[in-house]
């Protein structure tokens, strides 16, 4: 008889949630001090932008949100890193998967309700498919209906189509406590609440991919060289300084990491080919 870790079991639990549902909540797992550097950070930032509101519905008219945040202070390396909703992604997506994007979305008092959308219905695959992307959505407010917690459709992750533009269906709010981490497939039907309060509300949206899948930022050239070669490895390779099953990604037959001056993990393809090419020689 074989037992799990506590850790595993709780892997194993978000990935059976998110199959069944299309999204699973992780309560209290952004520590206090954590939850505070960050939305101290996302103020800064943005006194020192002077960010200011969205230009559509879809961004929101009373939403600031700020793009491309490992650019913006290492506090927000944390994110994408975080280990279990990294585990529970990479068991989803793929162990060599990509970080597609890292934002704040900070939703002001009277901003309405964002259109009902899903995160990848641009990308021409037939639904309902195998999981390609998830989003993590980092509660740094507590989320209620009343400041515009996330509304969703569960199990809309296995409709055949996405929702139609505008279209109003009923949805239930994601609510949980400041401190959660919703981690939901990119083929929910999901979107943004109205703030009905006078208080914003604070998140972050850290987005992960597959790892041949084009990531919505482009982070090799969104991030200067020199501050990526200061990231942890395994950022780095979510970055796209990494060769997905050793062949998509290469730069003339070697790993992109070593750009950072790093050792390359793995083989390229080639290099397997190459050997019983040799082998298949030497037989003869």
């Amino acid at each position: 008889m074989t037992t799990s870790t506590p850790q595993e079991a709780t892997i194993q639990r978000h990935v059976e949630a998110l199959a069944e549902h299309g999204y699973t909540v992780m309560a209290g797992a952004i520590e206090p001090d954590l939850i505070t550097a960050l939305r101290g950070a996302l103020d800064a930032v943005e006194r020192e932008r002077g960010g200011g509101y969205g230009q559509s519905r879809f961004e929101g008219y009373q939403t600031v949100r700020i793009y491309n945040l490992l650019n913006h202070g290492e506090v927000f390396w944390q994110v994408p890193l975080h280990d279990t909703v990294l585990a529970v992604a990479e068991r989803v997506l793929d162990p060599e998967l990509l970080l597609s994007s890292l934002s704040s979305i900070t939703l002001g008092p009277d901003q309405q309700a964002q259109p009902l959308h899903e995160d990848t219905q641009q990308i021409p695959l037939q639904r309902p498919r195998p999981p390609i992307a998830l989003n993590a959505m980092w509660a740094l407010s507590e989320f209620t209906e009343a400041n515009g917690a996330t509304r969703i459709i569960p199990g809309s992750h296995r409709y055949d189509s996405p929702p139609p533009f505008g279209v109003e269906l009923p949805t239930v709010p994601a609510e949980m406590p400041a401190g959660s981490i919703m981690l939901f497939d990119s083929q929910l039907w999901h979107a943004g609440g109205t703030n009905r309060t006078s208080a914003r509300r604070y998140a972050l949206s850290c987005y992960y991919c597959a790892g041949w899948v084009r990531q919505q930022e482009n982070q090799l050239l969104g991030i200067a060289q020199e501050t990526a070669a200061r990231m942890p490895r395994r950022l780095q390779e979510m970055l796209g300084y990494s060769v997905w099953r050793g062949q998509y990604g290469h730069i003339d037959n070697h790993d992109p990491i070593e750009l950072l001056g790093r050792e390359r993990s793995s083989r390229m393809i080639w290099d397997d080919a190459r050997v019983q090419e040799l082998s298949d020689a030497a037989s003869r």
